[in-house]
């Protein structure tokens, strides 16, 4: 099959769980024997050649703001598969881009569309954007071929709002026992299994406040790693950089891909997830694969990946109930061990990237009627 991957800043990752998932299908159906293209993103990917393990890349640019940014680019990169490179599926990242899958779904593409969260929802979006990206659900809704829900809560919206019946795949992780150096550690002054790690876009909804405030009301020992950054989002950033400055304990490394993130993953006393957002967080699925202790908000999408293999905290009641439970691991490291090896028995029975893979060519196989 011809497969094209359109709607994220491309491979390799190094921005988001979006990228993390493009990046991780597209090599794993290549290696299968597809014909795989990837659509990149300049100036944001600095990826230049025109091959990645297996997987074509076509490099176009883009207009540099926030409401342009993605639109922009993904209508090149459809246009470019229109004109040049026609596919058997089209496979569309983020549900601001759906009024742009007629295009490729006219010149015989089946479109594949995974919606991710409530983009709408999101702090960072109002006015005409925030309008967009809800339309978008409607649209999505009726002119993909295949809706991608990863967790049960999207699926629910999505039958309950628009009728779509839509198809349950979760991102997946890989699982680590393998220790990958400790380079990134020692950089940072860090001690392995003695700290708690954030990782995320710098965005509102992300609430890396709220964990660094947390953080400093359990006048916690453990310091705070800080991994993560977000272009468009000067005046958060800064709300997160005062707060951080408040204590030397609270280390804040930018964005870390490759070996300095599976470094500062693995070694981790905990991992915290503050989001509301009801998504699969990939990066909380690479945690719990790297055998961590994960401390999750205790939203219904949060609850259904992690299961009984890590700790929640109160939505309602986010800051001291986070603080406590910042305070219950590192008072507690043999149960942070305990929870991350389940949290790794987790990963590998339901989110391993390989079967996730295997949900995918299935579906495609099963859209296109080819093998």
């Amino acid at each position: 099959m011809k497969i094209g991957f359109f709607g994220s800043r491309g491979i390799p990752a190094c921005y988001s769980g979006f990228e993390t998932c493009v990046e991780q299908l597209s090599v794993r159906l290549a290696r299968r024997g597809h014909d795989v293209t990837v659509y990149n993103r300049v100036p944001f990917n600095p990826y230049r050649e025109d091959t990645f393990q297996g997987v074509r890349i076509v490099h176009l640019p883009t207009i540099q703001t926030k409401g342009t940014d993605t639109i922009v680019h993904t209508f090149l990169s459809v246009s470019h598969s229109v004109l040049l490179r026609r596919y058997d599926i089209a496979y569309f990242c983020g549900v601001g881009n759906s009024l742009l899958s007629v295009f490729p779904k006219l010149a015989g593409a089946k479109v594949v569309l995974n919606v991710d969260g409530a983009d709408f929802a999101r702090a960072k979006w109002s006015g005409f954007g925030r309008w967009w990206l809800h339309k978008s659900e409607s649209w999505a809704a009726a002119l993909a071929h295949s809706v991608i829900a990863d967790n049960g809560m999207i699926r629910k919206r999505y039958k309950e709002l628009y009728g779509a019946d839509s198809e349950w795949i979760p991102y997946g992780s890989n699982v680590v026992t393998e220790d990958p150096g400790r380079a990134a550690l020692d950089k940072y002054g860090l001690s392995a299994k003695g700290y708690f790690l954030y990782v995320s876009r710098l965005t509102p909804e992300n609430a890396a406040d709220l964990t660094i405030e947390a953080y400093l009301a359990s006048k916690q020992e453990w310091p705070l790693v800080v991994v993560g950054d977000a272009p468009y989002q000067s005046d958060y950033i800064e709300r997160v950089k005062s707060l951080a400055a408040q204590s030397k304990k609270v280390i804040m490394t930018g964005f870390q891909f490759g070996p300095a993130y599976r470094q500062l993953g693995f070694h981790a006393g905990a991992f915290i997830l503050p989001t509301a957002i009801e998504a699969t967080r990939p990066v909380l699925l690479d945690q719990m694969g790297f055998g961590n202790c994960v401390i999750v908000r205790d939203t219904p999408g949060n609850l259904e990946v992690v299961g009984d293999t890590g700790i929640s905290f109160a939505h309602a009641d986010p800051l001291p109930t986070l603080a406590a439970a910042m305070n219950r691991i590192a008072a507690n490291p043999q149960e942070a061990q305990r929870l991350g090896v389940k949290a790794r028995e987790r990963v590998a029975q339901y989110y391993d990237w390989e079967v996730v893979t295997t949900r995918y060519e299935e579906l495609f196989r099963r859209l296109t009627g080819k093998e």
